[in-house]
């Protein structure tokens, strides 16, 4: 079957896979869920890994991750959890205003109810009661159920109307349903469950049925007048004086019965998960997540994930897979990654009907473990960030309470995917302030284990020793400096053509000079051109760098042997872009000067294995971009500086110009490049501005604005559709994002005094004393309200008022949905 290059052969040229960074192994059963490091960091139950169902009867970890709703919140709204929030602050009353309003509403309901009871209001209330009701009602045991029935009509209409205006549901909320809350997440998980949507339809029926027999016997027991239960219960039947008639009594033992079942029903109601069998299995439509109504209350509504039935599987015919599948899910055998990567699988043969028997051949013989990525992995090693393979989000944030925050994203998780990196991301901040481990980790994290499920491609390039991911998350890992490297780099970057292949090198060695002009970085490109087309005609591959080092200054001897290889060939063509090389080579002001120069940065002996094209099995090429590679490129820090930023903007160059026109843009190709000091260019900024369109992003991190170009910060910012500043950054960068954030209406309020001036003599003596007991003078305040125009977050604010560990973003998606810059906190 066609799995979209997910189980091709390994290998690392333009149309082969990178070996991977460890021995490859068959794909295993997870015995056990992996560690997760830092696992409080998440803030909450991480994503589901490999393990078996858990002794207790609870699903495994796979089926309360697919169960738990999605609710699609705006770009960079975490969406797994996600409760949505009203676009407006609602007005709030204080707690004692309610406490007030409620003993009142309460005082004037039992007053009511006092004088219906004893016809203080007259028999007016009763008219309905006479009118409905048929003579032969009106004598015996039928008036008497029927007055006690209109009775308790009335009493509920006196206590519903009453609730409302006293605002009894709110206090209730406010200060009974927190308590709750606290006292049921102490409770253990058998008796209390905490994702009752997660729970089994037979576990919840059992549940359900179990619960209501606890119910109706307590009920039985507190209403038998043989058991010393009255207190206990709250029989208050016992404490009610009658006047000794037989209906009065029976009216007042059935209320408090039924006050009895009530109380028990909702003190129960919660243990026995009836919101969850309502919604489950009695409410109109189809079964939705949970919250689905506050969702559609703010606008927006709860993705419909499949609850691993395989439904598509069973309406296309490959019912014994799609059973395979389901019962290895509910086990535990099937972790998040196995479910998107044959989702994704699935996805190809909805594309391509005629790979659907390779399809159910693949599950039957490896279940979960079918279509495995090329590498054997299933899941990463360690995982330090929360992550949600049905929506592509990894989490690295919350949005903070703060008043520069849209209401309904403060508390909100913030989060990343492919949708928003596609715009590529700019993050600036000082060293220090978490752009590598709170930003640049959970990133690549995400971004590897979308390549396991064959979604994406990822290449990071970074310090080396910074550590953001482990080696094992990954196929192939290049250590520029070092001469025990076990993988290379192509320097080409897998092209055949000369013309192209010296754009992409004349861009990665003087890019950078802010002095070059846009005409002089076409002439570095030529001269490279007229060496290389040259060479390659001859040779039939590309110059090592030792040889294009003595090509580009100019070696007698070099350029001797190029000819005479040329002359033998008779490549009349390649001879004459010899020639004018060499016939410009003696004018002053000559490229190729400083082009030799920076070349020779590279000619060095801790680089002499890093592009050695002999064994072209070591080498990675970025033109396998169509392949959900993982790939890490390592820089050298010290005593190779200048090498090092050649090498970040040479794989730039490469991955804009590959990302762009690979054939095949199925798989998001994410370019991570941790420290992106003097990388940018002109050239830079236009691919940028291509990935949108070749479903492909580039995330940057820089320390300070400073260093980038001057005349190219203001264009980088407006190239990404990302932006984010860290805590810490300067009061120049913060000009730059509050003028690049814009402005917002806001509504102001201004409020004065005014001192009140009065001519009568009592008003006068009234003031005087006032202004003897407050010792202030008598004014009156007057409120201005305004719309005016303000920054959404001023340089000030950006350089002095984010706490560490904060950073402000904006996002905005391919489409165009941009969402406010949200102040978000980085911390675990």
């Amino acid at each position: 079957m066609d799995t979209e290059g997910t189980q091709d052969a390994r290998n690392i040229r333009s149309d082969q896979l990178p070996r991977p960074a460890h021995p490859p192994e068959p794909p295993p059963r997870p015995a056990a869920p992996p560690v997760y490091a830092a696992a409080a960091a998440s803030g909450g139950v991480m994503p589901p890994r490999g393990g078996a169902r858990t002794g207790d009867g609870s699903p495994s970890p796979l089926m309360a991750w697919l169960s738990t709703p999605r609710v699609p919140a705006g770009p960079g709204v975490w969406a797994f959890g996600h409760r949505p929030k009203p676009k407006v602050e609602p007005h709030e009353t204080a707690v004692p205003q309610l406490i007030a309003g409620a003993v009142i509403s309460t005082l004037c309901a039992w007053l009511i109810w006092s004088l219906l009871m004893n016809d203080y209001l007259g028999p007016y209330w009763k008219w309905p009661r006479e009118v409905m009701l048929p003579d032969s009602w009106k004598t015996g045991n039928a008036n008497v159920v029927s007055s006690f029935v209109y009775m308790a009509i009335v009493l509920g209409v006196v206590i519903v109307v009453f609730a409302r205006i006293g605002r009894w549901p709110e206090l209730f909320r406010r200060l009974i349903t927190p308590v709750v809350d606290r006292v049921w997440r102490r409770l253990p998980g058998w008796l209390a469950p905490k994702n009752p949507s997660a729970l089994p339809g037979g576990h919840l029926m059992a549940r359900t049925g179990a619960t209501l027999v606890v119910v109706w016997l307590l009920w039985q027991w507190c209403t038998d007048k043989t058991t010393d239960s009255s207190l206990l219960m709250l029989q208050l039947e016992n404490l009610t004086p009658v006047s000794g008639q037989q209906a009065s009594f029976f009216y007042y033992a059935t209320s408090y019965e039924l006050l009895d079942l009530g109380a028990l029903l909702l003190l129960f109601s919660r243990f026995a998960c009836l919101g969850e069998l309502r919604r489950r299995y009695f409410s109109s439509g189809k079964r939705g997540p949970q919250h689905t109504g506050k969702a559609a209350a703010s606008g927006a509504r709860a993705m419909e994930v499949d609850q691993a039935e395989w439904t598509e599987l069973r309406d296309a015919g490959a019912v014994t897979a799609a059973d395979r599948l389901a019962q290895e899910a509910r086990s535990g055998v099937m972790n998040d990654v196995d479910h998107a990567r044959i989702t994704r699988a699935w996805r190809s043969v909805q594309a391509q009907p005629s790979r659907l028997p390779a399809f159910v051949d693949g599950v039957h013989k490896h279940g979960a473990a079918a279509f495995a990525h090329p590498s054997g992995a299933r899941d990463l090693h360690t995982r330090t960030a929360r992550h949600d393979l049905v929506t592509s989000q990894v989490r690295i944030g919350t949005a903070s309470e703060d008043v520069r925050n849209p209401y309904d994203r403060r508390g909100a998780g913030i989060a990343l995917a492919p949708d928003v990196l596609g715009t590529s991301l700019l993050a600036v901040g000082p060293a220090g302030s978490g752009k590598t481990t709170r930003l640049v980790r959970p990133l690549v994290e995400a971004m590897c284990l979308q390549a396991l499920s064959g979604r994406a491609t990822v290449v990071c390039v970074g310090p080396a020793g910074s550590g953001s991911v482990p080696d094992d998350a990954f196929d192939t890992v290049v250590r520029a400096g070092h001469r025990e490297a076990s993988h290379g780099l192509d320097l080409y970057g897998g092209t055949s053509d000369p013309d192209e292949a010296a754009t992409v090198l004349a861009e990665a060695l003087v890019g950078d000079l802010v002095a070059t002009t846009s005409s002089d970085g076409h002439r570095a490109a030529a001269v490279l051109g007229q060496l290389l087309g040259p060479f390659r005609a001859a040779h039939g591959r590309f110059p090592r760098i030792p040889e294009l080092r003595e090509l580009l200054d100019g070696s007698p001897q070099a350029l001797r042997a190029l000819r005479t290889a040329l002359e033998g060939n008779g490549d009349g063509s390649a001879l004459r872009e010899l020639d004018a090389r060499e016939r410009q080579a003696e004018r002053p002001g000559d490229p190729g000067v400083l082009l030799a120069d920076r070349i020779a940065l590279l000619d060095r002996p801790a680089f002499a294995g890093l592009f050695d094209p002999s064994d072209a099995s070591r080498q990675v090429s970025l033109r396998a971009l169509d392949r959900p590679l993982r790939i890490r490129i390592d820089l050298p820090e010290r005593g190779h500086a200048d090498a090092s930023r050649i090498l970040a903007r040479l794989v730039l160059a490469q991955f804009t110009e590959c990302a762009v026109t690979r054939t095949d843009r199925s798989l998001f190709a994410c370019l991570v490049l941790d420290d992106a000091s003097h990388v940018i260019t002109q050239e830079a900024l236009r691919g940028l501005q291509r990935m949108r369109t070749a479903n492909a992003g580039v995330a940057l991190t820089v320390r300070a604005l400073d260093d980038v170009p001057e005349s190219l910060r203001g264009a980088l910012l407006g190239a990404v559709g990302c932006r984010m500043a860290f805590a810490g950054v300067t009061t120049w960068d913060g000009a730059r994002f509050a003028e690049m954030w814009g402005k917002a209406w806001v509504e102001t309020r201004d409020v004065t005094d005014r001192q009140i001036v009065s001519e009568e003599p009592f008003t006068k003596v009234m003031h005087s004393i006032r202004r003897l007991v407050t010792g202030k003078n008598v004014t009156a305040k007057a409120v201005t309200v305004r719309t005016v125009e303000r920054e959404r977050w001023s340089a000030s604010d950006l350089a002095n008022s984010v706490p560490p560990g904060h950073a402000v973003l904006s996002v905005t998606t391919v489409e165009g949905e941009h969402a406010p810059p949200v102040l978000i906190d980085l911390r675990p």
